[in-house]
C-alpha cells in the first residue's frame, strides 16, 4: 500500500519540492507567531507529504504548560484551511487561559491523492509532530513545547490522527475531541487502506470526546458520511468498556461540516485542562476526577449526577462535571448554549485620518461575532459590515470547513467615510459575542 501511495503521489507532485497551490498563501508568522515547514520524505516510514506547522504562543506568558492542536481533515480544502488555525480568536482564548500554544498543522495533500498516509500518524505524521515540536520550541523561545502535554482536536481525517495518537500516547494527551472521525478498531474491507488499532489500557485515563453531526448516520442513514456514526458507536463502546471517560456529542444541526461545535468542544476542554494541567510547566498530568461527573444514555438529551444514573454506567456517555453537563444538553437540543458573561473589550485603538485600528481577544464561551464602531456616542458602522459563517453562528473571522478562519485574515479595521477635518472626535469600539452580548 504504501509504496503505491508513494508512486502516486510523486507522479502527482513532482514539483512540490516548493510549495504549490493552493499551499503558497497564508498569513505570516511574525511573533507570536512561528512556523516550520518540513519537505516530503522519500524514506521508508516517513511523511510522504510536506508539511507546514505554525504555533501561536500566547505573548508574555513564561513557560508553557501545554500545547492545543487543531488539526484539519482530509483532501485539498480542509488541507489548506489548517493554514489560518493557529490565527483563531476563539481556539487563542482557550490557549491562553491555560498557558498554552496553539499549534496548527497543513500537510500538503495534493488532490485525491491518500489521506491515510498522513492521518494515520503511524505513517510519519507522529515523528514529524514531535520534530515540529521541537523546532517550534526553539523558534519561540519555550524549549518546554516538546515536553508539555497535548490536548488534541480533529476533524474528520485529523479526528482519525487524534485518536490515533491518544492511543499511541495516551501519557501525553491531557483531552482529545475527535470531529466526524475517530480510529478504527476493527478492519473495513471497503477501506483496505486503514490500518487498525488496539486500545492501550491506559486510554481509560485520557478525557474523550466523539462529536459528530446527526446527518452523519444517527438519524440520516444515507449518504457520503453515513458510515460515521458506526464508527464512532464502536469505538466509543469499546473505550466505555474499559472505564474509559469518554462521551459522545451530537450536532442537532448538521452532516460533516463543523457547524457550532467549537462552542461546546471549547468548554469541555476547558474544564479537562483545568483539571489535567500541572501547575508548573515540566509537571505530570493530574489524574481526571470523576467523583463530580455527570452520565447520559448514549444519544439521549438529558444528564444527571453519576450516582443518580438509572442506566447502564458501562454504555452511557460521561461527561466531567454538571457545567458540562448543562452546556451538553444544550448543544445537543439545538446548540444554543447559554452564556451570561459579555466579551472582553477591545483595546489599543488608534484613529488616523479617519482609519481606525484596535485588538481584541474573543470570549472564551461564545467567540466573537462583529464590532460596532460609535463616533461621539452614536453607531456609525460594524465590522465585518455583513458577518457570516455558512457553517453555523457569523463569526468576526469567517469559517472554512475544517473550522479555521477564513483566508486572508479579517483584519480589525475600519474606515470613517466622514471625518470633520480639524475637528475633535471620540470613538469607541465595542465587541460582540455570538450570542449577541456586547463588551463593556
Amino acid at each position: 500500500m504504501r509504496s503505491l501511495a508513494l508512486l502516486t503521489f510523486f507522479a502527482l507532485t513532482a514539483s512540490l519540492r516548493a510549495q504549490q497551490p493552493p499551499y503558497d498563501v497564508f498569513p505570516a508568522a511574525d511573533p507570536p507567531y512561528y512556523r516550520v515547514r518540513y519537505e516530503a520524505s522519500t524514506q521508508p516510514g516517513e511523511l510522504i507529504y510536506p508539511v507546514n506547522y505554525t504555533v501561536w504562543v500566547p505573548p508574555g506568558v513564561k513557560s508553557l504548560r501545554g500545547v492545543i492542536v487543531h488539526q484539519h481533515g482530509c483532501g485539498e480544502g480542509s488541507c489548506k484551511s489548517g493554514l489560518t488555525g493557529a490565527y483563531d480568536l476563539h481556539w487563542q482564548a482557550l490557549a491562553k487561559k491555560h498557558d498554552c500554544a496553539l499549534l496548527a498543522p497543513s500537510y500538503e495533500q495534493p488532490d485525491k491523492a491518500e489521506c491515510q498516509m498522513w492521518c494515520d500518524p503511524r505513517n510519519g505524521s507522529d515523528a514529524a509532530f514531535q520534530k515540529a515540536l521541537a523546532d517550534l520550541g526553539a523558534k519561540s523561545g519555550h524549549p518546554e513545547l516538546a515536553k508539555v502535554p497535548w490536548a488534541l482536536w480533529g476533524h474528520s481525517g485529523g479526528g482519525h490522527w487524534a485518536g490515533g495518537m491518544t492511543l499511541l500516547h495516551p501519557d501525553r494527551v491531557a483531552a482529545a475531541c475527535l470531529r466526524s472521525g475517530v480510529p478504527l478498531l476493527e478492519a473495513n474491507p471497503a477501506r483496505a487502506t486503514i490500518k487498525v488499532y488496539t486500545l492501550p489500557e491506559a486510554v481509560a485515563t485520557v478525557p474523550i470526546m466523539c462529536n459528530l453531526g446527526t446527518k452523519e448516520g444517527v438519524t440520516v442513514k444515507e449518504g457520503r458520511f453515513a458510515g460515521a456514526w458506526a464508527a464512532n458507536e464502536t469505538f466509543f463502546m469499546a473505550v466505555r468498556a474499559k472505564g474509559g471517560l469518554i462521551g459522545v456529542s451530537v450536532d442537532p444541526l448538521t452532516t460533516h461540516e463543523c457547524g457550532n461545535q467549537r462552542y461546546f468542544t471549547i468548554r469541555w476542554l476547558d474544564a479537562c485542562l483545568t483539571a489535567r494541567l500541572p501547575e508548573k510547566s515540566g509537571g505530570a498530568l493530574k489524574p481526571m476526577p470523576t467523583k463530580n461527573a455527570w452520565l447520559a444514555p448514549l444519544l439521549g438529551s438529558e444528564a444527571v449526577p453519576s450516582a443518580k444514573f438509572a442506566g447502564e454506567k458501562d454504555k452511557s456517555v460521561w461527561l466531567p462535571n454538571e457545567t458540562v453537563a448543562k452546556a451538553w444538553v444544550a448543544y445537543v437540543k439545538d446548540t444554543a448554549i447559554p452564556d451570561t458573561t459579555p466579551p472582553p473589550a477591545p483595546t489599543n485603538l488608534q484613529v488616523k485620518d479617519g482609519e481606525l485600528t484596535w485588538k481584541a481577544e474573543a470570549d472564551l464561551e461564545s467567540g466573537l461575532a462583529h464590532f460596532i464602531i460609535e463616533r461621539d456616542g452614536k453607531e456609525i458602522g460594524t465590522v465585518p459590515e455583513q458577518p457570516k459563517n455558512p457553517f453555523g453562528r457569523p463569526i468576526f473571522q469567517g469559517l472554512q470547513y475544517s473550522d479555521t478562519p477564513t483566508n486572508p485574515l479579517v483584519e480589525m479595521r475600519f474606515t470613517d467615510k466622514e471625518p470633520e477635518a480639524g475637528k475633535k472626535r471620540s470613538y469607541r469600539v465595542i465587541a460582540v459575542n455570538t450570542v449577541g452580548l456586547k463588551s463593556e
